[in-house]
């Protein structure tokens, strides 16, 4: 409700709602030209159910509802998590498949989410999908949080030297990228856009400066890559039988994000969307965390 309320001080109406709820897709739908649809359980752990009920089932809903009430344009927010696989991916294209094997419920719950929204798209609604990659804001639940939780350990693993590449977002270039994406969604109807940061860091560099920004002293330890993928993946299935299932201190689709380069290629956004990175979502990340 904190985050509702600053949204009423910049001058949004809000209104607190469950998506999984029956009906309420169709009246907060009710008399919109556009939907920008950004609700979703976003998480390397959880429960299946819980992530096909939001990122899923709500999303039909949503979508069922704007068609009914004659919406011209939906935008959905999904996630490059639906390429993720233990495998180095530069320069990553709209056009290239996504995986066949999702490393967590997020991922498979993501993909099936996307191949819903382009079924609706259509003359009378154009649907696009925008997939930022590992947006960083003032409210980021998912990424920071569990790197910090590592470097307080004074130990961070690391795989094939800290050479992998990854690329973050600054949540106000992917508010931007929705934005232009409601603006030119008959254009890309039925199209997924890509969206970083647009500058690819080391994991090694980033955690240095995330240490240093934090007065947090870590020590490396390299760790070859083979043997803790196996210990992470029984880790995962112990904590799956456990009271409550746990989150492991580390997951597959986590280990995988830190032992494998995903980089993209946004020239779709950039001549299509019209998308250029304003901020350097590596600097927001320490300002977020600090």
């Amino acid at each position: 409700m904190a985050r509702g309320a600053r949204l009423e001080t910049l001058g949004a109406e809000f209104i607190a709602a469950d998506l999984c709820a029956p009906g309420v897709g169709q009246v907060l739908v009710a008399g919109m030209d556009s939907v920008i649809h950004t609700a979703a359980l976003s998480s390397p752990w959880g429960a299946k159910a819980a992530f096909r009920a939001i990122n899923v089932e709500a999303t039909e809903a949503l979508l069922q509802a704007a068609k009914s009430e004659k919406c011209q344009r939906f935008v959905f927010v999904s996630s490059p998590s639906v390429y993720a696989r233990a495998v180095d991916q530069p320069d990553l294209k709209e056009s290239d498949p996504v995986t066949q094997r999702p490393l967590n419920a997020y991922a498979a719950t993501k993909i099936e989410a996307e191949r819903r929204v382009a079924v609706f798209a259509g003359p009378d609604m154009a649907c696009v999908s925008i997939r930022p990659r590992a947006i960083i804001g003032p409210d980021d639940t998912v990424l920071l949080p569990r790197v910090i939780r590592l470097l307080r350990k004074g130990r961070f693993p690391l795989l094939r030297g800290g050479k992998v590449l990854i690329e973050l977002t600054d949540v106000r270039d992917v508010a931007q990228a929705l934005v232009l994406a409601e603006q030119r969604a008959p254009l890309l109807n039925g199209e997924v856009v890509n969206i970083s940061g647009g500058k690819a860091l080391p994991v090694r560099n980033m955690i240095e400066r995330f240490s240093k920004a934090l007065n947090l002293p870590v020590r490396f330890v390299p760790v070859p890559y083979g043997p803790l993928s196996v210990a992470v993946a029984g880790m995962e299935a112990m904590c799956r039988i456990l009271p409550g299932q746990p989150e492991p201190p580390l997951t597959v689709y986590g280990l995988t994000t830190l032992a494998f380069s995903q980089t993209f290629d946004l020239s779709l956004a950039r001549e299509r969307l019209g998308y250029k990175p304003c901020y350097d979502a590596f600097q927001s990340a320490i300002e977020a965390a600090s």
